[in-house]
């Protein structure tokens, strides 16, 4: 209800102000004052007017940042958002010369040189060296600048050092999967075509690739049964469909054995290196973590449409693009529990999004990321089952209800606690 009353007040208003300026415009008209003729008075108002507008047009600028910095990001998150900010900050500053210096002189002479009877503007058609002068510096600077943002981006771009962990960033409509290496620190391969419902990423290995197999002769059975079955019924571009779709599943099997011989050719060859022995002990969560303080290669894929990684309070972002691996390394330098000490909001999260409208429930697509010490990262890490349980024990349940730990979780749990303990030493 007060909506519709401020809504009416200001219709109102503006019906009142047409109203009286048409009364002024018929007072004009029966003092003999005719309207395309401004007296110098009321140009000397309008120049002063300008004025007062520039005035509170450019302190309404200085002032909006002032009282809306609560709303702002947080300062930067990682090695890579602090070059971002910088850069940004150069950007802001050389942008806000000229914004500044541009407008003030508008407002200044359009209050300075209003209209005159007796006097007229100076006719000024050319200058080359005026045209060379704006023509030349914002040409050097803006040189300066793409020079400034491509070193900027060549440090953020640049391939880690060796030995970088990877975490991969899986994308779907309308949701995100995490996958951290296990104890060989190494991802395993992945393949889109063993992708199913105990694999949503497509991990090789020999099970994986068996299982999917038998999962596609099943399929194909089925699918030659039933098309077999109602064969004298089914119209023939039902028939022909039916058998284009048996066609399809038995060129996947082919492509599928494909991938194991492939498999057993780089096993043999690059042994113990192979990418397809590391996926096993993988770990597959919903969970997204990272350590503080260490450099991460994350690898983002994508499972259907274009999706985009983006991590606003690290100021790092990348496309997941279907069909391909794009990737993204950067250095967390600020714990949660830092953040939201620094921020004064103990409910604060980190958080990933999507930044591409991927579909109707593109707002939807979010996860929180907790970062963390390398020692509870550690921790975390070894808690989470790997994907074919070939690696850490998982966390058992025991006759009394609680979960009990295996004595090699343990064990690697007392790592971390150790690890930990000294990087809280060597930060003191």
């Amino acid at each position: 209800m007060t909506t519709l009353l401020i809504i009416a007040v200001l219709v109102l208003g503006f019906m009142v102000v047409l109203r009286l300026s048409r009364v002024a415009e018929l007072t004009g008209a029966l003092r003999g004052h005719r309207e395309e003729v401004i007296s110098e008075q009321d140009n000397r108002t309008s120049g002063r007017l300008m004025w007062a507008f520039g005035a509170i047009y450019l302190i309404w600028f200085i002032w909006l940042p002032l009282e809306y910095h609560e709303v702002f990001l947080p300062q930067a998150a990682s090695t890579q958002g602090v070059w971002i900010d910088a850069m940004y900050t150069f950007n802001w500053w050389m942008l806000g010369i000229v914004f500044f210096g541009t407008n003030i002189a508008l407002f200044y002479f359009a209050g300075r040189y209003y209209h005159r009877d007796n006097r007229r503007a100076f006719w000024y058609p050319h200058n080359n060296k005026l045209e060379l002068l704006w023509t030349v510096v914002p040409s050097v600077v803006l040189v300066g600048v793409i020079i400034y943002g491509l070193s900027v981006w060549n440090k953020i771009t640049a391939a880690p050092a060796p030995g970088t962990m990877e975490v991969e960033i899986y994308s779907k409509q309308f949701d995100w999967t995490f996958r951290y290496p296990g104890k060989d620190g190494k991802l395993g391969a992945t393949d889109f075509r063993l992708i199913n419902a105990d694999n949503p990423l497509g991990i090789v290995t020999r099970n994986t690739i068996t299982n999917r197999l038998a999962e596609l002769h099943e399929e194909v059975d089925k699918a030659t049964a039933e098309r077999d079955a109602l064969a004298e019924v089914l119209p023939e571009d039902i028939k022909k469909k039916k058998s284009e779709e048996i066609a399809h599943l038995n060129r996947l099997i082919e492509r599928i054995m494909g991938l194991r011989t492939l498999m057993e050719q780089d096993v043999a060859t690059n042994g113990d290196n192979s990418t397809y022995l590391h996926g096993a002990d993988d770990k597959v969560t919903k969970e997204f973590h990272l350590p503080v303080n260490t450099d991460v290669e994350l690898i983002i894929r994508s499972q259907d449409v274009i999706h985009s990684a983006y991590l606003p309070h690290m100021r790092a972002q990348m496309n997941a693009v279907p069909g391909m691996a794009t990737r993204m390394h950067l250095v967390p330098t600020i714990t949660t529990d830092s953040m939201r000490t620094i921020t004064g909001n103990p409910d604060f999260e980190y958080i990933l999004l999507c930044n591409k409208v991927c579909g109707v429930s593109h707002y939807n697509m979010q996860s929180p990321l907790t970062v963390e010490t390398a020692g509870a990262f550690k921790v975390w890490t070894i808690m989470l089952t790997p994907f074919e349980k070939a690696g850490v024990p998982p966390v058992e349940a025991s006759s009394g209800g609680e979960a009990t730990l295996s004595d090699t979780v343990k064990t690697e749990i007392a790592g971390g606690a150790e690890a930990a303990a000294g990087t809280n030493n060597q930060s003191n």
